[in-house]
């Protein structure tokens, strides 16, 4: 009697790891790879090759006061960049932002002077109005399910048309009446567009007012609940609402900051110059915009952060007055912006690539 045997198939068991060996599954990224993934890392890199190209090229930049001037002029565009970034980070962005900086100084000027009023009633219901508008943007976004590109479009034609037209039947000229002379315009001059001496530098407080904003918005964006609910609306707003995120609530306060950031930009600029062109602002939300672009944020939404703007403000005011201070004729400085754009959006793409390998 034969019996038939079959022997059973070889089980190869790969070897265990040895001591310093990291399994394939478990591996962590090196640290350059990490620091890649953060999104401000490449516009930093940005910054610094163009503050170091303008020391060489441009020797009044290493002057303190041209210094303070670059700094001065990163703060105006990175103020407003900030909110920006924040809205963009949770999907949406806005193109009213420019003009609503101006009908916020409008409004706060119109109304100090044609009622003789403190200065500081104006500044209130400028707040209120500035606040309002990004309401009114969040709200007709989360009830419509329309576009940002085109609810804020519409709010960018419907403000520069008021701007104009009533700042003409108000005061009779495109540019609102000198308010330097009325009760509390000191003391609103002090907090919005006073200028302290460092060294012997005059440095505007606006450079005090935008790290002070870049700091909150970054504690507030890492640290707290808000900020990982911008994240989720901005990464996906379904998924977010199905684990309990508020998306409206998280959308339209978003706007609101938007239209914070405007009214204290808008203020800046009141009691720094004492009167309004209604005229103004267009085409200064694409600046904001490109400032957050080149900072790390994308347009999709889900991903940047608050620090990569702050670069991205400081390459703008940097190649603004460094072609001044370099002599070169200042018409090349939307060609400059449009390379940082591009060049920015191409470093980002190869950047998150990179990050993303293993």
């Amino acid at each position: 009697m034969s019996v038939t045997q079959q022997a059973e198939p070889a089980v190869s068991t790969p070897p265990a790891p040895g001591p310093g060996q990291a399994d394939g599954r478990t591996r962590q990224r090196s640290l350059a790879l990490r620091l890649l993934a953060r999104p401000e890392v490449g516009v930093f890199l940005g910054a610094v090759a163009v503050f170091v190209f303008f020391l060489i090229a441009a020797p009044a930049v290493r002057e303190g006061g041209s210094m303070a001037t670059v700094l001065y002029q990163s703060s105006t565009i990175g103020i407003m960049a900030l909110p920006v970034a924040l809205l963009m980070i949770g999907g949406e962005f806005d193109l009213s932002a420019g003009v609503a900086v101006v009908t916020s100084a409008l409004t706060a000027s119109m109304l100090s002077y044609q009622l003789t009023m403190n200065v500081w009633a104006g500044v209130i219901v400028a707040l209120v109005v500035s606040l309002a508008v990004g309401a009114f943007n969040g709200w007709v976004l989360v009830k419509t399910g329309l576009p940002s590109f085109l609810v804020t479009l519409g709010t960018f034609l419907i403000l520069q048309g008021v701007n104009l037209a009533v700042t003409k039947l108000v005061t009779g000229n495109v540019a609102t009446d000198d308010i330097s002379d009325m009760d509390g315009f000191e003391q609103a001059k002090a907090l919005f567009a006073s200028s302290f001496d460092v060294g012997g530098v005059q440095v505007k407080i606006t450079v005090v007012w935008w790290l002070v904003f870049a700091a909150l918005a970054t504690w507030v964006l890492l640290r707290t609940k808000y900020g990982n609910w911008i994240f989720a609306v901005g990464g996906n707003k379904d998924s977010a609402r199905a684990v309990g995120v508020p998306v409206t609530f998280t959308k339209i306060s978003l706007f609101m900051l938007v239209g914070f950031g405007a009214w204290f930009v808008g203020m800046h600029q009141l009691f720094s110059f004492n009167t309004v062109q209604s005229g103004e602002g267009v085409g200064q939300e694409l600046i904001y915009i490109a400032a957050a672009v080149i900072g790390g944020c994308l347009l999709t939404g889900g991903y940047g952060s608050a620090i990569g703007p702050v670069f991205g403000a400081f390459m703008f005011g940097m190649v603004n007055q460094g072609i001044v201070f370099a002599g070169w004729n200042p018409d090349w400085f939307k060609a400059f912006l449009g390379v940082m754009l591009l060049g920015a959006v191409l470093i980002n793409l190869w950047v998150r690539r990179a990050a993303t390998r293993r």
